[in-house]
């Protein structure tokens, strides 16, 4: 067992990001990849000539089972579904919020072809060993998810500095008396996402326009609750945003999407189930 151990986790991190992106929650993805290892006990290793790709072939096919339940849970979902958040230091510009929410709108195997040739670079062939499908039809595929999620691509680079920036301008102005100058950092036909799950507070909708997504903030600032306590300035999903700590005592995560040094998209996480693992690192 610890044989089995030490091989697999040179492999882990792989692993985990390739079943984060097709899960869209770290927590199932740390499953996922667990039950990757405990199939690895149980391989004959000695056979297996190409260990990375016998184990992404594995758990690409525990995400594809996985996901014939988790598109049932998410369309009977409270309000807005967003994916788990994960924060770095630097942007993850491959798979950003926008492209992983496209990528909810295609078929599990559209998703896994896209993401195992087009982000982690696969060939056909590997990707059809993985997902049970030929190649020709593993091309069409991801040509069809490739065509779904084309808008929802990084168009524009934001420099690091500059994100950061105005990750720093949005939380200042989205709170207490600074809400009057929210609208200059907001483009025309922003839109707001927020995923309470139920288990919090959280508009049950996705607010479109400059007035709604200022209104709803300067209603939140009325309510006096208390300030938020910021935890950390980080790249959410690979967008800038922030950490915070809200009065309620849980975590909140907010991302926003720049094009053109404004803000077109903010993602606000608040549904404390996809916060645990931010919780514990907090502590």
């Amino acid at each position: 067992m610890d044989h089995a151990a030490a091989s697999f986790d040179a492999h882990r991190t792989g692993l985990l990001r390739v079943a984060y992106r097709m899960l869209g929650s770290m927590a199932d993805a740390e499953d996922v990849v667990q039950e990757a290892f405990i199939r690895w006990a149980q391989t004959d290793r000695a056979a297996v000539l190409v260990p990375a790709a016998f184990l992404r072939r594995v758990v690409t096919r525990l995400c594809l089972d996985h996901l014939k339940s988790a598109r049932v849970r998410r369309e009977s979902y409270s309000g807005p579904w967003l994916p788990e958040p994960v924060v770095e230091e630097e942007p993850d510009e491959d798979v950003t919020l926008p492209l992983m929410l496209a990528l909810e709108r295609l078929s599990p195997l559209e998703r896994a072809a896209f993401l195992l040739h087009d982000v982690f670079g696969e060939s056909f062939e590997d990707v059809a060993a993985s997902i049970g499908r030929d190649a020709a039809a593993c091309r069409q595929l991801a040509s069809r998810a490739r065509t779904n999620v084309r808008a929802e691509r990084v168009r524009y680079r934001v420099d690091r500095e500059q994100g950061l920036e105005l990750a720093a301008a949005f939380f200042q102005a989205s709170r207490g008396e600074g809400v009057a100058q929210l609208g200059a950092l907001l483009a025309d036909g922003v839109r707001m996402h927020a995923d309470g799950g139920g288990k919090r507070p959280a508009v049950a909708r996705v607010l479109v326009g400059t007035s709604e997504v200022v209104r709803a903030h300067a209603a939140i600032a009325r309510l006096g609750h208390g300030p938020s306590q910021l935890i950390r300035y980080g790249f959410v999903n690979g967008l800038p945003g922030f950490v915070t700590r809200e009065p309620d005592g849980v975590l909140q995560t907010t991302a926003l999407l720049v094009e053109d040094g404004l803000i077109r998209a903010i993602y606000v996480m608040r549904n404390p189930d996809k916060l645990r693992h931010l919780d514990k690192a907090a502590h």
